[in-house]
């Protein structure tokens, strides 16, 4: 029985080619800026949501924090998740 080699060579060409570009968008891509003050701001935030709505806008925060193991006393993970989000419109 012959093995088609022609459609796994296309499948494989399309595979490297997504893989090629991926990897050339991360080398281009310039390294991000750390500012220190954003990142104790979300050190700060507390465990949960929140939404504040004013008259300058509206204002969400986000934090969530969980520790993953690999069996009861394996080796873990811990997630720590926050974020901060603006939204404000204004009419002009």
């Amino acid at each position: 029985m012959a093995l088609p080699l022609v459609p796994t060579a296309l499948v494989a060409a399309r595979y490297a080619a997504v893989g090629l570009a991926a990897y050339a968008a991360w080398r281009a891509a310039s390294p991000a800026r750390r500012d220190q003050r954003a990142e104790d701001a979300l050190d700060d935030l507390p465990e949960g949501t929140g939404l504040h709505r004013d008259a300058d806008g509206t204002r969400g925060t986000l934090r969530w924090t969980r520790t993953l193991r690999a069996g009861t006393a394996g080796p873990g993970v811990e997630i720590d998740l926050a974020a901060l989000a603006r939204l404000r419109l204004r009419r002009v």
